[in-house]
């Protein structure tokens, strides 16, 4: 009974007994490791943190929802009468662009939550990764394509309550909520940008308020270019938030505006490519 007992107790303490640096080694080699993710996967995953985000602070979609909404109401009931006659009248002209004009102003927080990730080290730990490089930004941007299509559809709802009637119908709508939302996305990588540039969420605010305010304001959301100065129509003619609001206004209204929709494709493109190289370029360097 005792030669069983000490036979046991052998055992274990052979299966307990530390591992030698060798054989710990060998064991490390002979194990099969995961296989690296992809930049698809890697920015996926970053865009699901980011929606995980919202879903945890939803406190934060107070700017994509009620705003934009205070927005519509406000322009609509106020300036409707002076402007087209009536309120039913002019949001059928005024609904597309402010919904424009709301999805633009919610791209710079793309750049303010990559500040504050970066003031509290934990982008310094997601560089360490063995990842592709920008898929951390990549994974930003993504997330936040769930703000631009809540935005959009908030306001769209808010609109068909007061009296917006879309006669391209739903495809028309939708339709145009893409293009939106392919034009919000390249527009972010400016907001990106500060936030990798600038030191403080404050400062990434108001750099990006600089950017976007006038080309929000000299465009055609609000009133007919035909109507302004004629000093003033090449700059509203030429401002990218014009061609979005142009498109989007007119696949809503039924219509295929092809000029404006490769416009703003083409400025989607150069967006891009000219700010997505100078995030990229100085995500490299941070």
């Amino acid at each position: 009974m005792s030669a069983t007992t000490s036979g046991d107790t052998t055992a274990r303490e052979d299966e307990l007994a530390p591992v030698s640096a060798g054989s710990l080694a060998e064991l490390l080699v002979t194990e099969e490791r995961p296989p690296r993710p992809g930049p698809l996967a890697a920015s996926l995953a970053f865009g699901w943190r980011a929606m995980l985000k919202i879903k945890h602070v939803p406190e934060q979609l107070f700017d994509v929802t009620v705003l934009p909404v205070m927005m519509v109401l406000m322009f609509t009931h106020l300036f409707g009468g002076a402007l087209a006659g009536s309120p039913r009248e002019y949001i059928q002209y005024l609904l597309p662009g402010v919904m424009v004009m709301s999805v633009v102003m919610t791209t710079m927080y793309t750049g303010i939550a990559i500040n504050n990730d970066i003031d509290k080290g934990v982008f310094d730990r997601f560089r360490t990764l063995p990842i592709w490089r920008p898929a951390t930004v990549v994974g930003y941007l993504l997330g936040d394509v769930l703000r631009y299509s809540i935005a959009s559809l908030v306001m769209l709802t808010a609109g068909l309550l007061i009296g917006f009637r879309p006669n391209g119908g739903v495809p028309g709508v939708i339709a145009g909520i893409l293009l939106l939302i392919v034009f919000a996305f390249s527009f972010s990588w400016i907001g990106t940008m500060f936030g990798l540039l600038v030191r403080d969420e404050k400062t990434v605010m108001g750099a990006s308020m600089t950017a976007i305010f006038p080309l929000n304001f000299l465009s055609d959301i609000f009133v007919d270019p035909s109507t302004m100065p004629g000093w003033l129509r090449p700059l509203v003619h030429n401002n990218p938030i014009t061609h979005v609001a142009s498109a989007v206004r007119g696949l809503m209204d039924g219509r295929w505006p092809g000029v404006d929709i490769a416009w703003t494709l083409g400025w989607s493109a150069a967006l891009v490519v000219v700010f997505g190289s100078l995030t990229t370029r100085l995500y490299n360097r941070k």
